[in-house]
Parts: structure tokens; C-alpha cells; sequence
């Protein structure tokens, strides 16, 4: 069987369409050159994706009541056949067939026509019947029936062809409206939104982004609605990014001007409008098509800039509230992320895992490769971890929706869900890169259809917020809950372990968990009178942290999103990247916590002091410094052994996932210590205190002061490494974030 781009013909049917003499040219081929040219790999393939997920079938019959899990089980396990057997198919044809934008006709009439393949509309349709809008909003389940929605997206979005990202956008815009009340002129629109007729059926787009910029809706947002004397709005201006630009109605903010023209700035002057993209003879609603976006991924959708040129709409905010009258749709398309993220890691591993029941190398399957099992293992852990996160999330939505959520579970949820969008976007594209990398050079193939899965995953991170705006979201939770929503978390993770500990085989990391905990809530306590800046600047890292404990991830040797590795160190050893205040490890900063240093620092014979502009002092001024108290370890060192300890050498070439800590029963520790080296700063007193379970470093002091001169970092709490060209790593004192 030959596979060309989703075409499929037996060698047979190829000899019969040939002319008869290039057949015979074929028969007399040589041996060699006939084997060379057939590829001797079997296709990985997939069959029912809800029966062949294990973790989720599990977790649906812990979790729901009988009476509901029996129902969902026959509707999920006959939606899983469908998939396989009529949504895959089409994904395909959406990939191979992307719209076209067609501005004049032939007489040169203005259309802004955008072409969408019959597939992309059957998945529309499809998306109706499913019920995958409705089923959130029927409520039949009462409290369950948003996770039951969230599975059957999860299912879906791996073989929708692109078409979860509409579908993200119209559950949003349905959550708006519900929580609107679902006033009586946007009553039709919803019902639209919700209805499980194919030829009812509407999708909504979001447009927030212009010109000047995504996130920042309160200082990039330029269109202007201006009122008319029948109550409605025009709209004037230009959407930069408008996904789904074929959808039937939209969701958008403007700023609405006066009798004078003029319009109030900043987020307060934002309202938000509900607008038809056409009207009932199919033209567009004063809105002019200026182009298609050409992106790296997600081709099947179209996303278009667009002019609004007096489109009429309708206030359905009170005026200036329109941040807050979207924040609920954003809440949703931000699970749609996870859900998308969740789904496609899914679609990697089950390629990843048939594949190596297939494939041949060095002489067995590639299942029988200790290394690659190991592989496919730690990309495993990360997708379990993220998919008990997104049904944590959609449990708490549930109970929200249907006023059964107590005050500290709507508080957990709004921080859970940036967290978990801007996690599961990272993990998602780094789970891809490395599944990709386990077919070989099969994976690099474009008609495999792996190389699609890899660049839509890569939006994940960007769309509705990128990693750092949703870093700051989560501080922003924590802030206006006064703390309250961080204690909601730590209840959480708290009640998590206390079920865990009673298993003996979980007790290690029961351990490192709740170690975790209590250095997040020491750098919490820490702060001190440089709170703002020092959150602001540790958000990013805080952020992954509080995924990381959620998941149960707070484990020695798992590593960031981005880097792919894993594991477990040695016994008695802690990775250098402390669980808690654990950092990204982005290109450029490799960092340990302070807990590492006690002993005292390597000599570095070209360290240099350091400093950064944003520093208080800055400019080479005389900084103060102190730190809390540390574990006290008696040398730092690899994983194969080589010691790093004062005097041993500066550099070493090893990723710093692979550095451990040891901690062996009985130290031996000069009372008084100093570690200095050219540039470095000096190391004042380390002194041994008893502790169990083993020893404990007592308060280590810096100097009060030390000059910063050109550096990298800018966190005054944490003494840590950093990176050097080529990869390595060089062990130097200085001040990051």
C-alpha cells in the first residue's frame, strides 16, 4: 500500500494506471534497486482514542456518579468510532485543503470571499451534532456536564482539523452571553451558539487584537463605536487578528465616542459589542477582508485582518466595563488551550508508543529498547500530569456554573487556569519535539502528518496570552484575593497529600512535595519591602512551580517544559533546581537555589561581578544583600561523581538538569569559611547546627555590600549560577531572578 499525501493505491492499481511498458521496465528491475525504494516502516495508527486512554476511563469511573458514567461511557465509546472512522479522514482534508481568499471576482466587484473546504464545513456540522457547544450549556449532568464536554473536546481536537479553535471561540462567547443573562437581543445568538442542529449552528470569533498590540487590549484598542439614532453602533477600525474569520457572529471591544468625537482612553473606555459578520443575504456587515494571515500552523482556520467600516453592532456591556464583561470568555478559550494542549501530547505519545511496537532497530522493536521506553515514559508522566490539571480545572467550572462551588473552589479556579494554560502550552510543544524525534527521520516528514500536530501545538503558548502576561495574571489572582487564592492552592495540594501518603510507594514524593510547599511559602514570606519587584520578576518561575506541585510533578530530576529530560537522581540527592523556587532553565539561565551553596563557591579564575540596570542601586553602586537560612550540603557535585567543590575548577559541560546535590550523613564542615575568587564576592561563615533528619547549615551572611557591575541577573535574595557560551555551565556568583 503506497500513501501519497492521504492518497492510498495498491501497488497493483499503480501498475495498472502505468503504460505497459514502463510495467515491464518494472519487472525486469533489479533486486537491489526494487527493496531500495520500498520503505520498510509500518504506519503507527491509533483506533478508538476513548477506549485505548486508560487514564481517562479510570478517572471517569472514579470520579462520576453510575447513573451518569454509564450514559457518558456508550456515548464517549461510540464517539470514539466515530473519530476514527469518519473525523480523522476529514482532519486530513482540512490540512490539505486551506482557505482561499478571493478580494475581486471577475468584473472586479469588491466580494472578500474566504473559501473553506467541504471538510472544515462537515466539521461544523459534526461539532452540532456532538453536542459540543450544547452539552456545557444543557446542563443534564447538572455540575458534570462541563467535564463531560471538556472529554468529548479532548477526543475531538486531536482529529478536528483545526476546527477546536472556532469552537473555543463559541463556547466563549455563549459564557458571555450566559452570564449577560442572556438578555432578550442576544437571545437568538445564543440559542444558535448552543443548538445541536447542523443547520442552526453558529460560531463566534473574538476580535481583541490591533494594531498595536494583542494582550494589551487598554492601550491598543482603537475602534471606535460611534451610536445612531435607532440605539445600535457603527464600528470603525482594524482588526489585526481575527481568528475564524468565517464564523457568523463576533464578540469585540471599542471605545465609544462622545457627542464631541472623542473617546475615553485606558481600559475604562473599552466596551464590548456583539456584531453579525453577514447579513441575512450573506453580505458582509460593513466590514472589509484585507487579507488572509499567512502562519506557521493552524492553516485550516482562517484568520484575517480586517477593516470595520461602520459594521452595526450592539453594546451588550455596560459602557466601560468590557474588560470585565470578556473576562469570562476568556476564562474558556484559555481551557479550550489546555484542553488543545492536554489533546495533542495525548496524539503524540499513542503515535509514539504504536510506533515502537512496529518499528525495527539495531535488530529488535524499538519497544525493547530500554532508553527509548524511557523516553516515551517521562513524556508520559508529563501528559498524565497535565490532563489530571485540565480535569481538576473543568470539575471546578462545573461546580462554578452550577452554584455548588464553594468560596475557596471558585478561588482555586481562577488561579488554576492561567496557571495551567500557560504550562500545558509549554509542555505541549516540547512533548511534540520529542515525539517527533522518536520516529526518526520519519518524524521531519510532512506527510506523515506529525510535522501538522508539532507547528499547531507552538500557538499554544501565544494564543490568549503567552507565558509571562499569564505569569502576571496569576500574580494579579493572588493580589486581588488578598492571598486568599494561594491558600486555597496550598489547601488544595494539602488534602491531595494527606490522600496520598497513606500509599508507601508515594511517600517519597509525598516528601518532596510538601519540601516543595514550604520553600515557596518561605520566598513568599521573603519578599519583604521588595515584594513587587521581586514577584514580578520570579512570576514566570512561581508560576511553573505552582503547576509543577499540582500535578504531583514536584519530583527530584523532572524537569521544565523545553528541554525534554527527566528523571530521578541518585539516592540521597536533590536536583540543583530547587522543586519550589525552581527556575525555567530558558536559554541563557541555568540556575541552582541557594540551598546548594553552603560549603562555598568554586574558585572561578575569569568571574567577574555583575550588575543590572533595573537594580535599585544600580550603575556599580554598593547593593545590600542577605539571604534566609539553607540546607547545608557538603559538596556540589554531577551526576557521574565529579566533585565541584571550592577550588576545583569553574566549568563543566553538562545540562543542569543532571547536577545533583549530595547530602551524606556526616559532614565534615570547617566552623568558619571563606571561598573567594578574582571578581567573585567572599563567602562569610557557614556554622553546622543539629537538624534531623541530617545535618543543617545555620544562617549563611554575605558581606553587607558588594559592587554590581555588568550582569545578567537582578534578584537580591538568591545566589545562583548561570550559563556560559557553548552550553556550559559555569558556577558563579552573581544575582539573577
Amino acid at each position: 500500500m503506497l500513501s501519497i499525501k492521504g492518497i492510498n493505491t495498491t501497488v497493483e492499481q499503480e501498475q495498472q494506471a502505468s503504460p505497459k511498458g514502463q510495467v515491464l521496465e518494472d519487472l525486469e528491475m533489479h533486486p537491489a534497486r526494487s527493496e531500495t525504494e520500498t520503505l520498510f516502516h509500518e504506519q503507527p495508527e491509533t483506533g478508538n482514542q476513548y477506549l485505548e486512554d486508560t487514564l481517562l476511563r479510570s478517572y471517569l469511573k472514579t470520579h462520576l456518579p453510575p447513573k451518569v458514567l454509564e450514559e457518558v461511557h456508550q456515548d464517549l465509546e461510540r464517539f470514539g468510532n466515530r473519530l476514527h472512522t469518519k473525523i480523522q479522514p476529514l482532519s486530513w482534508e482540512c490540512e490539505l485543503n486551506p482557505p482561499v481568499f478571493r478580494q475581486y471576482d471577475a468584473w472586479g466587484q469588491r466580494v472578500d470571499h474566504i473559501y473553506t473546504c467541504s471538510a472544515w464545513r462537515r466539521m461544523k456540522e459534526i461539532s452540532a451534532e456532538e453536542g459540543l457547544i450544547a452539552e456545557a450549556y444543557e446542563r443534564r449532568y447538572s455540575n458534570w456536564s462541563r467535564l463531560y464536554q471538556a472529554v468529548k473536546l479532548y477526543l475531538f481536537s486531536s482529529s478536528s482539523g483545526g476546527f477546536s479553535c472556532p469552537l473555543a471561540m463559541t463556547d466563549g462567547a455563549a459564557k458571555v452571553i450566559e452570564s449577560l443573562g442572556i438578555p432578550a437581543s442576544l437571545k437568538n445568538a445564543f440559542d444558535h451558539l448552543t443548538t445541536r442542529d447542523p443547520q442552526k449552528f453558529w460560531t463566534s470569533g473574538q476580535w481583541m487584537t490591533e494594531r498595536r498590540g494583542g494582550s494589551d487590549v487598554a492601550n491598543g484598542t482603537e475602534t471606535v463605536a460611534r451610536k445612531q439614532p435607532d440605539g445600535s453602533y457603527h464600528l470603525y477600525g482594524f482588526k489585526w487578528f481575527t481568528s475564524a474569520a468565517d464564523s457568523d457572529m463576533t464578540l469585540t471591544l471599542a471605545r465609544i465616542a462622545d457627542a464631541e468625537g472623542q473617546c475615553t482612553q485606558g481600559s475604562r473606555g473599552l466596551s464590548l459589542f456583539f456584531l453579525r459578520v453577514r447579513d441575512e443575504e450573506g453580505k458582509l456587515n460593513s466590514i472589509q477582508v484585507q487579507r488572509l494571515k499567512d502562519k506557521l500552523g493552524t492553516r485550516q482556520m482562517a484568520t484575517a485582518e480586517l477593516w470595520l467600516q461602520g459594521a452595526r453592532a450592539e453594546l451588550i456591556s455596560a459602557e466601560g466595563r468590557g474588560v470585565a464583561a470578556i473576562s469570562n470568555m476568556l476564562n474558556i478559550t484559555r481551557i479550550h488551550n489546555v484542553i488543545g494542549a492536554v489533546a495533542s501530547m495525548r496524539r503524540m505519545i499513542s503515535l509514539s508508543r504504536d510506533y515502537a511496537r512496529k518499528r525495527v532497530a539495531f535488530g529488535k522493536l524499538l519497544k525493547d529498547h530500554p532508553l527509548h521506553m524511557q523516553t516515551i515514559a517521562r513524556m508520559e508522566v508529563q501528559v498524565r500530569g497535565a490532563f489530571l490539571l485540565l480535569m481538576e480545572i473543568v470539575r471546578l467550572l462545573g461546580l462554578a456554573e452550577t452554584n455548588l462551588a464553594s468560596e475557596q473552589e471558585q478561588l482555586l479556579l481562577r488561579l488554576l487556569v492561567p496557571v495551567a494554560k500557560l504550562y500545558t502550552g509549554k509542555q505541549a510543544s516540547a512533548v511534540a519535539v520529542e515525539a517527533m524525534e522518536s520516529f526518526g527521520g520519519q518524524g521531519y516528514m510532512e506527510d506523515t502528518g506529525l510535522p501538522v500536530i508539532l507547528r499547531d501545538t507552538l500557538v499554544l503558548s501565544i494564543w490568549e496570552g503567552t507565558t509571562n502576561i499569564l505569569s502576571l495574571d496569576v500574580l494579579r489572582s493572588l493580589i486581588k484575593s488578598q492571598g486568599q487564592a494561594m491558600a486555597a492552592f496550598l489547601s488544595s495540594v494539602q488534602k491531595k497529600l494527606e490522600l496520598a501518603s497513606g500509599t508507601e510507594e508515594l511517600s517519597p514524593a509525598v516528601q518532596r512535595t510538601r519540601e516543595a510547599i514550604g520553600s515557596l511559602q518561605q520566598f513568599m514570606a521573603g519578599t519583604g519591602s521588595e515584594q513587587a519587584l521581586t514577584m514580578e520578576l520570579a512570576a514566570r518561575d512561581f508560576s511553573y512551580s505552582l503547576a509543577r506541585i499540582y500535578t504531583g510533578r514536584a519530583t527530584a530530576g523532572v524537569t521544565e517544559p523545553g528541554n525534554g529530560l527527566g528523571g530521578k537522581g541518585p539516592q540521597n540527592s536533590w536536583p540543583l533546581s530547587s522543586l519550589a523556587l525552581d527556575t525555567s532553565r530558558d536559554p541563557g539561565a541555568a540556575t541552582a537555589s541557594l540551598s546548594t551553596l553552603c560549603q562555598g563557591l568554586p574558585t572561578l579564575p575569569n568571574a567577574s561581578p555583575i550588575s543590572h540596570p533595573s537594580l535599585p542601586s544600580g550603575n556599580g553602586k554598593p547593593f545590600p544583600v542577605s539571604c534566609p537560612s539553607f540546607p547545608c550540603p557538603q559538596s556540589i557535585s554531577s551526576s557521574p561523581g565529579v566533585p565541584l567543590g571550592p577550588g576545583r575548577g569553574s566549568e563543566l559541560s553538562l545540562d543542569p538538569s543532571l547536577l545533583q546535590v549530595s547530602t551524606p550523613s556526616s559532614p565534615s564542615l570547617a566552623p568558619e569559611q571563606k571561598v573567594s575568587s578574582p571578581g567573585s564576592i567572599s563567602m562569610a561563615s557557614c556554622r553546622l547546627t543539629p537538624a534531623a533528619p541530617g545535618p543543617s547549615c545555620g544562617r549563611m551572611v554575605l558581606p553587607d555590600e558588594f559592587q554590581i557591575r555588568k550582569g545578567l541577573g537582578i534578584s537580591h535574595r538568591h545566589l545562583i549560577y548561570t550559563w556560559v557560551k557553548g552550553g556550559a555551565l559555569k558556577l558563579s556568583p552573581h544575582l539573577s531572578g
